[in-house]
């Protein structure tokens, strides 16, 4: 990469002196300049060289983001925004013939202009509305109930959670992950906060990316969105998949909220952490031990490795061990789920109340 960089950058350099010295000695022979016109020639000659080396890595740099985007740009897409350019560019023609012969002598530049604008607006909407459009001349609005996602954006609070690298590695996630070009500058502003506390957190939402970008059973996309530094992050994401008909992997409540209320698909890590904690049944032996004393006299309270609270009844007398315990109840209270046990072996649940209560009072 740093061999085509450099060649590219003498090719640019040479292509500004040759550019340089042409409009130099042009110059030169219109005004009839004859005597030290080598002067004007030698400076157009320099501006031209350090134009185009100062130049040539932003045009590389546009160059290459065009590359990324065209390769990540669906098919259809293409083709859509093609066809769009197309009409722009009929459109124009139709418009500058009557422009050439009214406005003179610009009329030929001014076509020229029209044309570029409306084939770059055709495209655009060509990309950005194909399934309006599609809908429009060939009838029949397609419905989306039911239809499987072509990829999912990732937003900031995912990627620093870190979860999302185990679970793609996994193969549950079969979906491209996207993350655009806002997001991860949004992550580096965290990874250089002053806060110690925040620079850990965006140093490891990097580090994960990295991570899931040397994996090749991770499908991971980084795709440029030109959006002003000023522009709100949630909303931009919303207004993508919206657009794209792509999905949202958030931990995120507020933007997990503003997205279903748009439509748009939400794959949430809490509410998956939360779906995937085993269910006990009564009658189950679990493994619990008990950390602190209950409300009741003579419970103990423990939690599994997921979180869940336990209720032993009569464990007190069994704090600080690790016991096996049969469930009698699960009961889901809005703090979550709570299981009610006794200890191995034992019957007798007298000396407290109902499990009922209990929840009432926990949640």
């Amino acid at each position: 990469m740093k061999r085509s960089d450099t060649l590219a950058r003498r090719i640019g350099v040479g292509i500004g002196v040759v550019g340089g010295f042409f409009l130099g000695y042009a110059l030169v022979r219109l005004s009839g300049i004859s005597h030290q016109g080598w002067v004007l020639i030698s400076l157009t000659t320099i501006e031209g060289l350090i134009f185009a080396y100062l130049g040539t890595p932003y045009v590389l740099g546009g160059w290459r983001g065009f590359n990324r985007r065209l390769a990540s740009t669906p098919l259809p897409d293409l083709l859509s925004g093609l066809l769009g350019m197309i009409v722009g560019l009929v459109i124009a023609v139709l418009i500058g013939v009557f422009v050439r012969d009214i406005i003179n002598p610009y009329g030929i530049a001014l076509s020229f202009v029209l044309g570029v604008l409306l084939a770059v607006l055709g495209a655009s909407v060509g990309i950005t509305r194909r399934e309006e459009l599609t809908a429009l001349f060939f009838g029949g609005a397609q419905e989306r109930t039911g239809h499987r996602l072509d990829a999912v954006l990732l937003d900031t609070s995912v990627i620093i959670d870190g979860r999302i690298l185990d679970i793609a590695k996994t193969g549950f996630v079969d979906l491209p992950l996207v993350v655009l070009s806002s997001v991860l500058r949004e992550l580096q502003l965290v990874a250089d906060s002053a806060d110690a506390t925040r620079r850990r957190r965006g140093r490891r939402g990097l580090d994960v990316l990295t991570e899931m970008q040397k994996d090749p059973s991770v499908s991971l996309q980084v795709e440029e969105d030109d959006v002003s530094p000023s522009t709100e992050i949630d909303g931009h994401l919303v207004r993508t998949a919206k657009r794209k008909g792509w999905g949202i992997m958030t931990n995120d409540f507020n933007l997990n909220r503003i997205a279903r209320l748009e439509g748009v698909s939400v794959l949430n890590l809490n509410e998956l952490a939360q779906a995937m904690r085993p269910v006990a049944i009564p009658g189950e032996e679990i493994v619990v031990m008990i950390a602190r004393e209950g409300k009741e006299p003579g419970q103990g309270v423990g939690s599994l490795d997921d979180g869940t609270m336990v209720v032993v009844q009569n464990g007190r007398r069994l704090m600080n061990q690790t016991i096996t315990a049969v469930v009698t109840s699960v009961i889901q209270t809005s703090a979550g789920r709570m299981i009610f046990a006794e200890p191995s072996g034992q019957d007798s649940r007298r000396g407290s109340r109902p499990p009922k209560r209990e929840a009432e009072e926990a949640g």
